[in-house]
């Protein structure tokens, strides 16, 4: 029974989200990020289903309220009580596979992006939802530390991903390239594996999570961050990705369309000035629709017109993502596509109950 990983652009039946808690590093800024988080279920809602795991009975009644008057239809939208440590659905929520045509929920290991931080709550996350009845497959456990930012994959069986991630010894110690291309390979039914040895970006925890910095847009288009400024101190690494990512080839020997995104002005923390990971490569694809993380800066029109080019059917939309890189992520990082299959059916309420 061989598994395929299905690509972000397969048909979907929700975006699973995880809202804050009182005690995540969010607390600061809460308003700010509750905010960008209620504009991005909204431009999610007017496409499909919205799931969010939120951190207690409160919070669920006060955004089930808010949504509400907001005019987001009630079946776009499922509030599940589940505590977590943080917001950042990307890697700790499923991994989905295809097996003889069902799909397979795959529950990696997540340790806080090898330990950086506390993640004992997210890494149990995908479990108790489960138990909740959320899926419509029970989700498959794996001894493997994988998070879903680390990976992307033309859904042909190519990945792409990066050594800093998936070779650093804080992840998978013991597992060379081989053994790791081995599991990816029993896993996720991937035939091919294209590693990327350059590309990182100031601020970020992730070891350089490839939604970072290059994305499959369809099986053979990718688009990629690009400094376009030598005296950045990002330049000599992105350069050397763009290198590697002109001499790749598709399975069949052709080479890829590169789509470059523009690289934003620095932007910094302004508590403390350290540089913060804004991308323009942390986009969402979604039934119909791109989301794409923009920071206020003259260059979000050009990744919103070349986004635009690579996905010439779907509707582009923007989300203000200042914020959100305050904690180190950006759009892609808060979410994780739930493809068609997946959701369990709401239960039909009984006769005299409320829905």
């Amino acid at each position: 029974m061989a598994n395929r990983l299905l690509p972000e652009w397969a048909p979907q039946d929700a975006v699973q989200l995880t809202w804050p808690g009182p005690d995540s590093d969010w607390a600061p800024l809460m308003a700010r990020i509750e905010a960008t988080l209620e504009s991005l279920v909204m431009a999610i809602g007017r496409y499909q289903t919205v799931l969010v795991a939120v951190p207690d009975a409160a919070t669920r009644a006060r955004l089930a309220e808010r949504f509400a008057r907001r005019g987001l239809p009630a079946g776009r939208l499922r509030l599940m009580v589940a505590e977590a440590d943080d917001t950042w659905a990307r890697d700790h929520g499923p991994i989905t596979v295809m097996q003889d045509g069902t799909p397979r929920l795959l529950d990696y290991v997540f340790t806080g992006w090898g330990g950086k931080f506390a993640a004992t709550r997210d890494d149990s996350l995908t479990r108790r939802l489960a138990e909740a009845g959320v899926f419509a497959c029970p989700p498959s456990s794996r001894d493997l530390v994988l998070e879903g930012g680390a990976i992307d994959t033309d859904g042909e069986g190519t990945l792409l991903t990066t050594e800093a991630c998936l070779l650093n010894d804080n992840r998978n110690p013991g597992l060379d390239r081989a053994a790791i291309e081995a599991r990816l390979a029993a896993d996720l039914g991937v035939s091919r594996v294209l590693w990327l040895a350059h590309g990182h970006l100031e601020g970020d925890d992730t070891d350089s999570h490839v939604d970072t910095l290059a994305r499959f847009c369809d099986p053979g288009t990718i688009a990629y961050v690009r400094c376009d400024d030598p005296a950045d101190p990002h330049y000599p690494a992105l350069a050397a990705m763009e290198a590697e990512l002109r001499s790749l080839r598709r399975a069949d020997g052709a080479p890829y369309r590169l789509v470059p995104l523009p690289w934003p002005a620095p932007c910094h923390d302004p508590e403390d000035g350290h540089r913060l990971p804004a991308t323009y490569a942390n986009f969402l694809i979604i039934n119909a629709a791109v989301l794409v993380p923009v920071y206020g800066d003259p260059a979000d029109h050009r990744a919103l017109d070349a986004l635009a080019d690579a996905f010439p059917d779907r509707d582009i939309v923007p989300i203000d993502c200042t914020t959100v890189i305050r904690q180190h992520g950006s759009l892609h990082c808060l979410t994780m596509q739930l493809p068609r299959g997946t959701l369990a059916p709401l239960p039909v309420p009984a006769e005299g109950e409320s829905p």
